[in-house]
């Protein structure tokens, strides 16, 4: 049980990482002309962020699949839970203030995942 609950939650994470990468040009051209520095920053924030997913998301496949009972394992998975929360907890405050519904799923997205994580920990 705790290894699939590991897989769900790097999958969950995983998507949430495409979900942010595919959509960054049209995030950036909706700032209008901001300027070439500026495009660079905004697209390499939300590139970073999606491979900030995307690592956790491995590294949780990773222990998860290499050893299904171990304490590493369950470090590992309250490490990055604590990651998710954080961002979640990040994007409370920042993003999921304004009217776009992505930025409000994202707290949500974050606390179901950390919150396999730690059940799979506890497991």
């Amino acid at each position: 049980m705790s290894s699939a609950l590991g897989y769900i939650a790097a999958g969950i994470v995983f998507v949430w990482g495409v979900s942010h990468v595919v959509p960054t040009r049209q995030v950036v051209r909706s700032f209008g002309a901001i300027g070439t520095d500026n495009e660079r920053i905004i697209t390499m924030e939300w590139v970073a962020e999606s491979l900030a997913f995307w690592f956790v998301a491995v590294l949780v496949f990773a222990v998860t699949l290499a050893s299904l009972e171990s304490a590493a394992t369950s470090l590992v998975y309250r490490v990055s839970a604590g990651f998710l929360v954080a961002i979640g907890v990040w994007t409370a405050m920042t993003g999921a203030r304004t009217p776009v519904v992505w930025f409000k799923l994202c707290p949500v997205v974050m606390t179901v995942s950390a919150t396999l994580l730690v059940v799979a920990s506890f497991i």
